[in-house]
């Protein structure tokens, strides 16, 4: 039987406030003992009134453009009332019936083809508090941290036009690029800054309404999203094959089993018994301020990515990993206007070089050590990696021994140039020291002396590699492979 996938995502993304968004508590708790950035307003004392975070409504407003959403010209906050325990005063304060954004899209693309996403809403509420289950001897209890209680918390919600795990994946990574080039939030999966609740149904194709719904929370990165979602999906169609009920509930997504397990029915909606919050005025958003703020907004990746295909010849592929993050594309950029202009390459040239790096070496050092391109800008800036590929570019070292001097680079912080006089790394292009490799490598390697001479071409890069290794890599390889062919015709 045919199935349809169908999934939405309910996206909140903590703001990167000074402070929380009632109160003029740090926002910043990341490392602070519990319960240290508090006061009477995010503790939910009687009598103590919330103030609005007008940053935090710009934020979200600046998001809700970037999102192509409609800002609404008349806001409000509202009262959602429930009584868990990571809520001190028993009730949230969010908005229900008038977001600051609604009615907006985000395009994604997945095995080349463009798809647009519709966004519902884009609303700003307050964190709640943080609880930590703890189980010692035979009791069972949870503790309680008010640190985060009052963060702002921005609240994306999706459509439920995703027709596959690969489509969510590709619409989280783009929202996460778009927040981070917007600087409204550090948008961490793991740090818990941008967290993912997934809806997913499943419509057969001998019926014409989908399944029950089914919500999928705890999932902490986008590897969990998506296997969470492979997995329902999975599970939802053995289950409506086997004949077996689908309801309406929500599944917590368990990492170390590869699975989700049931949480709670959701048999009846929640009333949260929402109302207008009494404390806050409603907001009137000014035309002429929202159009100040869409003024402001940076280009943002789709733009930059369409610029430097225009502009510096890029081939799609890597203008779209380039502009993935504004700290990447912006290094790119800073390396392009960096290069001597002695050197007579132009733009075109010199942004496909450094294209190449970026996305070759210096990924490779990053993925190795699990940092990001700030941390790899620290100890390498442009100009520094624009001083290593002019050496190699005028042959005092070659490619090998460029890598390699990259590697010293960041975990020195010492200039190529100096690295390379220290270490005598200067790429050996005399013919006599040359040839005396050269002679070594043949004299050591007969049978691939043998087997190129016996017509097996290839055996000749096994014979420059052997050069290479003679002369720690320092050897020019394309003279080296010269002087190899000229001694085998002898």
């Amino acid at each position: 039987m045919d199935f349809e996938t169908i999934i939405g995502l309910e996206v909140h993304a903590q703001l990167q406030t000074r402070s929380k968004m009632f109160c003029s508590c740090s926002a910043d708790y990341a490392n602070a003992p519990p319960n240290t950035h508090v006061c009477p307003v995010c503790l939910g004392m009687p009598g103590v009134l919330p103030v609005i975070n007008q940053r935090a409504v710009e934020y979200t407003a600046m998001t809700a453009l970037a999102l192509n959403c409609t800002v609404a010209e008349y806001t409000k906050f509202d009262r959602k009332n429930y009584p868990y325990p990571d809520l001190m005063k028993g009730y949230q304060i969010s908005q229900y019936d008038a977001p600051i954004g609604h009615h907006g899209w985000l395009g994604i693309e997945v095995d080349g083809r463009e798809k647009r996403i519709g966004i519902t809403r884009v609303h700003l509420e307050e964190d709640t508090a943080r609880l930590t289950h703890r189980a010692d001897f035979a009791e069972h209890y949870s503790l309680v941290d008010v640190n985060r209680a009052g963060v702002p918390l921005m609240e994306i919600v999706g459509e439920p036009d995703l027709r596959s795990p690969q489509e969510a994946d590709a619409y989280l990574r783009k929202l996460r690029s778009i927040l981070r080039y917007l600087g409204v939030s550090t948008a961490n999966m793991e740090e818990g800054s941008f967290r993912c609740d997934a809806n997913i149904s499943l419509l057969p194709s001998d019926r014409d309404q989908p399944t029950a719904k089914v919500e999928i929370k705890n999932m902490n990165s986008f590897r969990a999203v998506y296997r969470a979602l492979e997995y329902e999906e999975k599970r939802q169609r053995r289950a409506y094959e086997r004949g077996e009920p689908l309801v309406q509930e929500t599944r917590g997504w368990v990492e170390a089993e590869g699975k989700t397990v049931p949480q709670r029915s959701k048999e009846f909606a929640h009333d949260y018994r929402y109302f207008p919050e009494p404390d806050l005025p409603p907001l009137v958003l000014d035309h002429r301020w929202v159009e100040q703020l869409r003024a402001r907004l940076p280009e943002l990746p789709e733009a930059r990515r369409d610029r430097f295909m225009s502009q510096y010849g890029l081939p799609r592929y890597d203008a779209t990993l380039l502009t993935a993050t504004r700290e990447m594309a912006d290094y790119e950029e800073e390396l392009v206007g960096s290069f001597p202009p002695d050197l007579g390459l132009d733009a075109v040239t010199i942004a496909k070089l450094g294209s190449n790096w970026l996305l070759g070496e210096v990924s490779r050092v990053l993925n190795a050590r699990n940092i990001e391109m700030p941390d790899f800008r620290q100890k390498v800036p442009p100009r520094r990696l624009v001083e290593l590929l002019v050496l190699e570019r005028k042959g005092t070292i070659n490619n090998t021994t460029a890598k390699a001097v990259l590697e010293q680079m960041f975990e020195s912080g010492h200039p190529a140039g100096e690295i390379v006089r220290q270490q005598g790394l200067g790429q050996i292009s005399d013919s006599s020291e040359l040839e005396e490799a050269v002679a070594q490598a043949i004299a050591a390697n007969p049978r691939a002396v043998a087997d190129y001479r016996g017509g097996k071409e290839t055996a000749i890069k096994f014979l420059v590699g052997q050069v290479m290794r003679l002369t720690r890599g320092r050897a020019n390889p394309q003279q080296a492979t010269e002087l190899l062919l000229q001694r085998l015709k002898e």
